[in-house]
């Protein structure tokens, strides 16, 4: 079933055990956003989600299906409209300033997921975590869907980085894109490795401003530096 047929689907009706609770289905995406990102998805049993969201499983399965639909669903209501958000901020930006520097298209994916970590009507820092994190495993769940998503994603951004690094080959070009957004996710993700190399209680690789301030020119050195010969 495609997911946006199936999420709208998901508010309209109401399944018979839980017709006195309202916003069923909203409850279960948020309890199960929050634990998948805390234990991961093969750790999150659907009777964790069902206690902590207080529906039984036949509410799972009457909005859902099944576990997998759920990660699923879980994922798309925030990636779907982050997505929009990305190539709107980059439509914006190529309006004004025409054919944009590296830096400039960093800062139109950045930007964005920057917005959105300060958003917890939209997942905020929690949603953030979880693309980044299922982003860098590669989930297999999401491969084929994310995949249908991201083409035009990935054809936009791809062409404006072409015209920002002419002298790049297309190879060249598409390894620093694989690299540049592979940083950036993994940066996002959560996993405070920076508390290895900085024993500090004031630095945290969590805070999405000092990623941000840090991340932004580490991605554009690597981008723009001169190709190995």
């Amino acid at each position: 079933m495609d997911t946006a047929r199936q999420l709208d689907t998901t508010y309209k009706a109401q399944p018979p055990m839980e017709a006195s609770k309202p916003d069923t289905a909203t409850r279960i995406l948020d309890v199960a956003e929050r634990l998948f990102v805390e234990h991961g998805f093969e750790a999150t049993s659907l009777r964790m989600i069902t206690q902590q969201a207080e529906v039984n499983l036949a509410a799972v399965n009457y909005h859902f299906g099944s576990k997998d639909a759920l990660f699923e669903s879980v994922f798309m209501r925030r990636l779907t409209p982050l997505i929009a958000a990305c190539l709107a901020e980059l439509d914006g930006m190529e309006a004004q300033f025409g054919t944009l520097t590296p830096e400039q298209l960093v800062m139109a994916f950045i930007r964005p997921c920057l917005a959105l970590s300060k958003d917890p009507s939209r997942g905020g820092a929690l949603f953030v975590r979880l693309l980044s994190r299922t982003l860098v495993e590669n989930h297999r769940l999401l491969r084929e869907t994310l995949s249908q998503q991201y083409s035009v994603f990935v054809q936009r951004f791809g062409k404006a980085f072409h015209r920002a690094l002419p002298a790049l080959g297309q190879e060249d070009l598409a390894w620093r894109m694989h690299f540049a957004f592979s940083v950036m996710f993994n940066a996002f993700a959560g996993n405070d490795v920076l508390k290895i190399f900085v024993r500090s209680q004031i630095v945290s690789a969590r805070d999405p401003d000092m990623i941000v301030k840090h991340l932004v020119p580490f991605v554009v050195a690597g981008l723009t530096s001169p190709p190995l010969r």
